[in-house]
């Protein structure tokens, strides 16, 4: 099935319900955990309302990774962008971007780089 391991990182991150592990679900995070395996990240896709940041906050919590969820929007610009993204390399968390497509193209050219 899948030949991937990630460690586990101790990180509390308190008593909180569970997602239910459907097959889409646990497709969804052996994929992912393959993606980090090979140091890649992933980006679900699908339509609105079907899961997809839950199920990245709940693999997060499932290797005790705190997993930031940063709401995007047409405003943004690339100092801002430049904090959270030093923020997060310091702490070692992972991120979920949600609305990534409000982002406008000049900005996103700048965080591809």
């Amino acid at each position: 099935m899948i030949n991937a391991e990630l460690k586990y990182s101790f990180e509390y991150l308190g008593n909180s319900p569970r997602l239910v592990i459907t097959p889409l679900t646990d497709r969804c995070y052996r994929t992912l955990l393959g993606a980090f395996y090979l140091q890649y990240g992933g980006a679900p896709e699908g339509p609105a309302g079907t899961g997809k940041t839950e199920s990245v906050k709940d693999l997060a919590k499932a290797v005790a990774i705190q997993c930031v969820v940063f709401n995007c929007s047409d405003t943004l610009n690339y100092l801002a962008m430049r904090k959270f993204f030093k923020g997060l390399a310091s702490s070692g968390s992972w991120c979920c971007f949600d609305e990534f497509n409000r982002i406008d193209l000049e900005v996103l050219s700048v965080i591809a780089q």
